[in-house]
């Protein structure tokens, strides 16, 4: 082993500001998955990389590196006879657009073999939704996965160990060490998952505001354009859209219930317009990413998927293959239980709401037992937020900001709380802003 292989000498040499060979990167994260990099080193290099940054060559690298730590999908073998195409969150709240984009995009002719997460603090987390059914499975057998996503065309799915597992090991010390912003480090840790699963297209879905990770529009943005480029780097052609999360997304935030309300969407019956302009946005981006249409053709594709109710179908579809009932979207209520104290919130006054601390929001759900504190903490999928009101919206006796789903009244007091102080009431309502803001692609870079 030469001196530059050792791990002190790499981390040395980032922390001094200079630039890791493909080579050194590719040392590291081997050790980082193999164990023969300590726990103490890995929390060095994550500092270093910290203050100093990566270039985006070294970005590609550590991403190629993290990716095929472990094993990567393989899907021509598959013959699957669709691209394989797949989206993106960077979180929020009520952001439940995962479930209607995967049934949408395999109803338009793609392959959607998502690998989605848990939620951790007040962000939720697509498995967690998806939890809240009975008998879904999240973890299937390769062979099972594979079927589904021929047949159907979509499955949505939990990370399984031996998808990028130097990012588990990353990520879990990153937490731990204050590393967890760092641009380069989410960059590499986002697409190592997401590429492992042998995507031919990817599209981020980044988001700003109260409610999101980053909360300030040109940190969104340069997150954006750091993915964007090392995605694309990385032979995957990607594009981003930022997204406003200064309110929640949709009218829902919990678990059973935003299933609830991703059913109404699909089939109709309940369309939240900002939650509507996402999922278009989204849906159009993948197809166009994947050549299943221009930019003109996309949109009218998503809206006819929808319209038909072939994306419900595939919705239906998917559940019931991946162990879930088959009468999920006719009855709801029998598989999507509610917790039973049920409680509108009412503002002190009449106005319409001017402002919101979205992650308060998340908060409220996750002191209803709907989210986690660490990791490890139970969910309660049975409570949670319906009936939100947006920015702009009235507020009085007859115009409740929000209802309550709670196991008690004493939760239901919290959260109560929670809600009046996270919202702003003014004389006149606010100027309306666009939830899609803007279009990063490679090109742009």
């Amino acid at each position: 082993m030469t001196a530059e292989f050792f791990p002190q000498e790499i981390i040395r040499k980032k922390r001094d500001g200079e630039t890791l060979s493909r080579e050194e990167i590719e040392f590291f994260v081997r050790g980082i998955t193999d164990g023969t990099v300590s726990e103490g080193q890995i929390s060095a290099f994550a500092m270093a990389v910290f203050f100093q940054d990566m270039t985006m060559d070294e970005r590609v690298c550590l991403t190629k590196a993290m990716v095929h730590s472990g094993s990567v999908m393989e899907w021509k073998s598959a013959d699957l006879g669709r691209p394989v195409v797949d989206k993106h969150s960077t979180g929020g709240v009520g952001d439940k657009v995962s479930l209607m984009l995967a049934p949408i995009i395999a109803a338009c002719g793609g392959a959607v073999p998502m690998i989605s997460g848990r939620g951790l603090g007040h962000t939720g987390g697509t498995l967690d939704k998806l939890d809240s059914v009975t008998g879904y499975n999240t973890a299937p057998d390769p062979d099972l996965l594979t079927k589904v996503v021929k047949n159907i065309g979509c499955a949505i799915i939990g990370q399984t160990s031996d998808l990028a597992p130097a990012d588990k090991r990353f990520y879990a010390i990153r937490d731990v060490t204050a590393t967890v912003e760092s641009i380069s480090l989410i960059t590499a840790s986002i697409l190592s998952k997401k590429l492992a699963a042998g995507l031919d297209a990817l599209v981020m879905d980044v988001k700003f505001g109260t409610g999101a990770f980053k909360q300030k529009p040109d940190e969104a943005e340069e997150l954006a354009r750091s993915i964007v480029s090392v995605a694309n780097g990385a032979g995957v052609p990607t594009t981003a859209l930022l997204t406003d999360m200064n309110e929640v997304l949709g009218a829902t935030a919990g678990n059973a219930i935003e299933v609830r309300e991703t059913i109404d969407f699909l089939m109709g019956k309940h369309i939240d317009q900002r939650l509507n302009t996402v999922v278009i946005a989204l849906c159009a981006e993948m197809l166009v990413l994947a050549g299943l249409a221009d930019e003109t053709s996309a949109p009218l594709a998503v809206k006819g998927a929808l319209a038909s109710g072939t994306a419900a179908e595939k919705f239906a579809q998917m559940i019931a293959a991946l162990g879930g009932p088959r009468d999920l979207m006719t009855n709801p209520d029998k598989h999507l239980e509610l917790a039973p104290v049920q409680r509108d919130v009412i503002a002190p006054k009449r106005g319409y709401i001017a402002s919101m601390d979205t992650r308060q929001m998340g908060v409220a759900v996750m002191d209803l037992g709907g989210g986690r504190h660490i990791a490890s903490d139970p969910i309660d999928y049975g409570v949670g937020l319906a009936n939100i009101k947006g920015l702009g919206a009235k507020t009085g006796p007859r115009n409740p900001v929000a209802r309550i789903i709670a196991r008690t009244e004493e939760q239901a007091d919290r959260a109560e709380k929670r809600i009046l102080s996270a919202i702003e009431i003014a004389e006149e309502a606010p100027s309306q802003t666009p939830v899609v803001t803007k279009r990063v692609t490679g090109g742009d870079l």
